[in-house]
């Protein structure tokens, strides 16, 4: 579907790409289970914060398997493109907006966060999931976000986070570093027993570099206002919005 886009261009490209290639078939059932349930939740907010700005075109950078940009089909009457870097999770992907009729409307080619293949101010609005964890220049990645975006057009993201009460925070480092791996390998086996070891440290080795403050900071200097976020789940995921300054 188009062109297969640039090979991965950075340390953390090629991680994340090797990283995912084993874990399309079980993607979507087992982020459900090892999340308990949550990320359904988390994604409906971020699809939520985009559709309100009845948007036309969206584009939906790290679409995985397409889970968002399928949402989105469903909670607006958009035509979406969804970007990946990962070749297997987009080849899920296509599998599943064709099984549910949306292939005329949603169009999942692969091109890098970091360098998107598509002019200024070209979507309305642009949704990123699970992405800034594995980019090597986090500000510059939403700068490069903000650029395809329309002004006053809407951003939103999601992620993990890190629990800030000390007792989930606890409960949480138990679970991610031993409870996730284990379960991952019983549910998915050793692709996601991998994916599972490595989810833990590096979602605390994020936040240790780019706290709630700096990623503020971050969405303002690539042009965006009115940022706001909404921390989930107790602290296991974070959905962050706002919109394009006028030009």
């Amino acid at each position: 579907m188009g062109d297969p886009g640039p090979p991965a261009a950075s340390a953390e490209n090629a991680f994340a790409a090797d990283l995912f290639e084993d874990l399309p078939q079980r993607y979507d059932r087992l982020a459900e289970v090892l999340s308990f349930g949550q990320n359904g939740k988390w994604r409906r907010e971020l699809v939520r914060h985009i559709a309100r700005f009845k948007p036309r075109r969206i584009l939906d950078v790290a679409t995985g398997t397409a889970g968002v940009a399928i949402a989105l089909a469903h909670a607006t009457e958009a035509n979406i493109i969804g970007v990946d870097i990962s070749e297997p999770m987009l080849e899920r992907g296509r599998k599943r907006v064709y099984d549910a009729g949306l292939d005329q409307r949603i169009r999942l080619p692969r091109a890098r966060a970091e360098q998107l293949p598509f002019p200024d101010a070209s979507f309305d609005a642009v949704s990123f999931t699970y992405l800034l964890r594995y980019v090597a220049d986090p500000g510059a990645t939403l700068t490069e976000l903000a650029r395809v975006l329309r002004p006053s057009g809407g951003l939103a993201g999601l992620d993990f986070y890190l629990p800030p009460n000390p007792l989930w925070r606890a409960s949480w480092r138990l679970y991610t570093r031993a409870l996730m791996p284990s379960g991952g390998y019983v549910l998915g086996g050793r692709a996601w027993w991998r994916a599972g070891r490595f989810l833990g440290p590096n979602i605390q080795d994020f936040y240790r570099r780019w706290p709630l403050h700096r990623l503020f900071e971050a969405w303002r200097e690539a042009g965006i206002v009115d940022v706001e976020d909404r921390v989930m789940s107790l602290g296991g995921g974070l959905v962050m919005w706002g919109r394009k300054h006028h030009a």
